[in-house]
């Protein structure tokens, strides 16, 4: 999928959102992000590679240029094709987890004037490397059961905060 055309689930998605605001904010791509962005989007970035900073990038990338529902259906769509492509098994994608790291990044975006860059962005956010941050906002219960793997599920611990609520 290229990032000029939107895929018809992010259209389908986007469409029960209708009159969400979303506030531009001065986050920028490098020309290393869109890189990634492609190379992501072509199956060209392996699995050992794909770290939790990666998966940071991403949803800095998608959220740098779309509003969090179109980055979250991006997201989506973006890691379903990366499980595909290189032949991992399907439950392994879990829908609260890449809607709760957009909304946490989203937050942390809000949080920082500017960045140039994922790598900018993500350095002057270094608590969103902590993995385990979700466990602050969800218990082990309901964020590793079969519905949060499924549908995205909100937390039961604390609420994760969304600027553009």
């Amino acid at each position: 999928m290229s990032h000029g055309s939107i895929h018809p689930a992010v259209r389908r998605w986007t469409a029960v959102s209708p009159g969400r605001s979303f506030v531009r904010m001065k986050h920028t791509l490098s020309v290393e992000d869109q890189r990634f962005r492609a190379e992501f989007e072509m199956g060209g970035v392996t699995p050992d590679a794909f770290t939790h900073r990666a998966h940071v990038r991403l949803a800095y990338v998608y959220l740098a240029e779309n509003d969090p529902f179109v980055a979250a259906a991006l997201m989506r769509v973006a890691l379903l094709a990366f499980i595909r492509i290189h032949g991992i098994d399907a439950t392994k994608y879990h829908e609260t987890m890449t809607r709760a790291w957009i909304l946490a990044v989203r937050h942390f975006m809000a949080r920082t004037p500017a960045a140039k860059s994922a790598d900018e962005f993500i350095d002057a956010n270094p608590i969103l490397l902590d993995s385990k941050i979700m466990m602050t906002h969800y218990s082990a219960g309901v964020l590793f059961s079969a519905e949060a793997r499924s549908r995205f599920v909100e937390p039961d611990l604390q609420e994760i905060p969304r600027p553009d609520a």
